[in-house]
């Protein structure tokens, strides 16, 4: 069965999912789905927090901020008619109060910086609404920043040979000074090499990487080096392990990979090595990620605190990574 440790994961696509198929006519519901992650499944793996990222392709809306906005009235559609399993958190104080009440909290989160449309009128609205983070860009240019590659139509992107020149733009700078003053957590997660040192030397507050892993272990521009787990570590942010089988192990072609809960220990014990326990999270990428083979949903969750307990992590060194460390950088940032 596992051993029994509350959860927060940084990210997942579950209501992006779930409006594609109310789109083709199938009524999924958070409530219990043939996805990845439902709330039946979370309450099995005593999720405390789960980040409902409203994920926006830009190339593929006319309008990007009509279609986040949609996304947003999903995400509170479904929270509505789950009110007695899970609450909305805008902050430290809501996730400990909807625990109290016996609910899982829901933070609202936007994957795709370019739906702002480059205008911080937008991304204050967008906070006005509750969302409480935002990964500054996906796999496109957005105005904002440059991504880590890039995906050309008919080209397979080369996912071993980081961006590193280009980072942030000049909007994106005066962007990530709103974010920290209106209290919003920045998530360099598909950021550039560049971008990720631009975020770095012109904030004060911790950031995360939402769903990013090790690149040491596995050599994939989606994942960190070794010197920027140490300076996201120093401060005091946090990257969210990310469970998609080709961000874990290296592999020729992307569907060689399985995805054992072994890799994800062997990043954990990696990132422990070079930036501490006190910087490792959850970010699952449910329902925007292959299927993982050991730990396909939530319910699986005590396996992998299980295996890190057989490799010698203590318990409230297991609770940091499954919760604690998260729930400090949202105490530290969020208003």
């Amino acid at each position: 069965m596992g051993v029994k440790m509350k959860v927060a994961d940084m990210h997942c696509d579950t209501i992006s999912e779930i409006f594609y198929g109310l789109r083709d006519g199938k009524d999924m519901g958070l409530a219990k789905n043939d996805l990845q992650l439902d709330l039946e499944r979370m309450a099995k793996g005593d999720y405390l927090i789960q980040n409902f990222a409203m994920f926006v392709s830009i190339k593929n809306y006319a309008d990007p901020l009509e279609h986040c906005l949609k996304l947003i009235d999903l995400f509170y559609q479904e929270l509505d008619r789950n009110k007695d399993k899970i609450a909305l958190a805008l902050n430290y104080n809501d996730i400990i109060e909807n625990q109290k009440s016996n609910r899982m909290s829901a933070m609202l989160t936007i994957e795709e910086g370019g739906v702002t449309k480059c205008d911080l009128a937008h991304l204050r609205n967008f906070y006005r609404l509750g969302v409480r983070m935002l990964t500054l860009t996906w796999n496109y240019e957005n105005g904002i920043g440059y991504p880590n590659f890039k995906l050309i139509e008919g080209e397979k992107p080369d996912f071993h040979i980081p961006n590193t020149k280009e980072g942030l733009t000049e909007f994106g700078f005066s962007f990530i000074e709103e974010m920290e003053q209106l209290g919003m957590i920045i998530d360099v997660s598909h950021l550039s090499d560049g971008g990720f040192y631009d975020v770095l030397n012109h904030t004060k507050k911790p950031f995360v990487a939402s769903h990013s892993n090790a690149r040491g272990v596995c050599n994939h521009v989606r994942n960190l080096s070794d010197d920027m787990i140490r300076k996201l570590a120093a401060r005091g942010g946090v990257m969210g392990m990310n469970y998609c089988p080709s961000f874990l192990e290296d592999v020729e072609n992307e569907s060689d990979a399985v995805g054992t809960i072994s890799k994800i220990v062997e990043h954990i014990k990696y990132i422990t090595k070079i930036g501490g326990y006190e910087c490792v999270g959850l970010g699952s990428d449910y329902d925007g990620i292959p299927v993982h083979k050991e730990m396909p949903d939530p319910s699986y969750l005590p396996q992998l605190a299980e295996a890190l307990e057989k490799e010698g992590y203590k318990n409230h060194e297991i609770e940091a990574i499954f919760y604690k460390n998260v729930l400090r950088v949202y105490k530290d940032v969020l208003k």
